[in-house]
């Protein structure tokens, strides 16, 4: 088969038997089109397809495939096949695998590698689970200040087929500790007689393997890098991370704070993944939580109870009211978190900060109250003049300060409250934008009242 074959095709080679044909077939794909091809089978034909594939080819895509195939094939492969490709997955990936997989399992899965790659694993195991020594791999090349180009050159040559990464090199001391890293460009464009040394700038970025995971990936932005090396407390190179790991640890970082911030704890699987019990569990404490705010807006309302019998008109507007202050909250709480994410300020930018959002929140309240005012005005005065009572002019008032008030406050509170939470030493996400409206909610149901009993004092009040 000369053309690359559809997935059609292979679907039909495996029906047919044709197993051999199959084989040959397989080997014109691309690692990241053999992802997709297993992904989108069976069970059983995922099993056939991979059993057909080279040990190279193989431990690559299994790299890449979604956990529970892994799972599956870990369960069904025979005990060479999971030995050759344990032995064979990049040090990073393995443990990343390892991490999810029973602890029984681990163990049987663990004494099926090689003595290298056993100790490797163990050492990456040992680190604590959010750590960077956690998604380090030992796979790079350590070279010495005293030799020469040509001799770094000829070292790659030899034993660079094991590396992660061929973009830097990383210059050592006997002790193996780090010393400096050398963009793989520069030797390339040296004059082969040239020292290491005479290379050398002795400035570089590097992370220590206790380091959170969350700091490494600003470091990682900061300095646009591909790979940074990571040391011991006593400058030791232990390993590197590469930037396919950052971003991995982003994305999860990220579907965390977005899944905190719709009032949710976060999902520890994939949503189709996790199981209907454990998302309830999940999402129940958090509703309960806002269930409990919102029973204070009642308790507001009643203590307000007689104004709005003196002044039903009022009633009307408290849906209007209330949806302004939490949807400003919302706003200004993801605005907060994200940007705090990216670091984009720090804590000793409250000032700053709470500044913006003031003016922010001014602005914004007071075209929402002129939107309110003026919606009042016209429905007097057109649709009918009847409708809100002899005072309606007043009404309009009411509602357009308390709009300006209750946005300024949402702003604010959406905004300070993820920074409070932060120097606490609390996940900001926790400030969910659930969260913040129903805070708003409370809070502006008396700043409604409190404005309409001060412009309606003596009038309908």
């Amino acid at each position: 088969m000369n053309q690359h074959p559809t997935t059609d095709q292979i679907t039909s080679l495996i029906q047919e038997g044709e197993f051999f044909k199959l084989k040959e077939a397989l080997k014109l794909f691309e690692p990241s089109e053999l992802v997709e091809l297993i992904e989108n089978e069976e069970e059983r034909e995922q099993l056939i397809v991979f059993r057909l594939l080279p040990l190279r080819l193989a431990t690559e895509v299994f790299e890449y495939l979604d956990l529970d195939i892994q799972r599956h094939f870990l369960a069904n492969l025979s005990q060479d096949k999971i030995s050759d490709i344990l032995n064979e997955m990049s040090p990073d990936d393995r443990t990343a695998l390892l991490e999810f997989l029973p602890d029984d399992f681990v163990k049987e899965l663990i004494q099926t590698l090689s003595e290298p790659e056993r100790r490797v694993t163990l050492e990456l195991l040992g680190y604590p689970e959010y750590s960077v020594g956690r998604l380090m791999t030992p796979d790079y090349i350590a070279i010495r200040e005293t030799w020469t180009v040509q001799q770094v050159l000829d070292y790659i040559r030899r034993h660079g087929g094991q590396s992660e990464t061929l973009s830097v090199l990383y210059v050592t001391d006997h002790r193996g500790v780090l010393i400096d890293d050398i963009r793989i460009r520069e030797f390339l464009l040296a004059d082969p007689s040239l020292r290491v040394s005479e290379l050398m700038d002795r400035r570089y970025v590097k992370l220590n393997a206790m380091q959170d995971q969350e700091a490494a990936i600003e470091v990682f932005r900061k300095n646009d890098r591909v790979a940074l090396p990571v040391v011991n407390d006593e400058g030791v190179l232990f390993g590197i991370v590469t930037i396919d790991d950052i971003l991995d640890i982003r994305e999860e970082e990220d579907t965390e704070d977005i899944q905190k911030l719709g009032g949710s704890e976060a999902l520890d699987e994939p949503y189709l993944a996790t199981s209907i019990w454990s998302m309830v569990k999940k999402r129940a404490g958090w509703l309960v939580i806002l269930l409990i705010g919102e029973m204070l807006t009642t308790s507001a309302m009643h203590h307000f109870e007689d104004d709005l019998q003196k002044a039903a008109v009022l009633g009307l507007f408290i849906p209007l009211i209330i949806s302004a202050g939490g949807n400003a909250g919302s706003q200004a709480t993801s605005l907060i978190i994200r940007a705090m994410s990216l670091g984009e300020f720090s804590l000793s930018d409250w000032w700053l900060v709470m500044r913006r959002e003031i003016i922010s929140g001014l602005l914004l309240g007071g075209i929402l109250g002129v939107v309110g005012s003026l919606r009042i005005v016209l429905w007097a005065t057109y649709i009918d003049p009847g409708y809100f009572g002899p005072y309606w002019q007043l009404i309009a008032v009411t509602v357009g300060f308390s709009l300006l008030g209750i946005v300024l406050w949402g702003a604010l509170s959406g905004a300070m409250l993820p920074m409070l939470l932060k120097r606490l030493g609390l996940d900001p996400a926790t400030a969910s934008a659930p969260f913040v409206a129903t805070l708003v909610d409370v809070t502006g149901l008396i700043i409604y009242f409190s404005v309409a009993t001060m412009v309606l004092r003596g009038t309908l009040l």
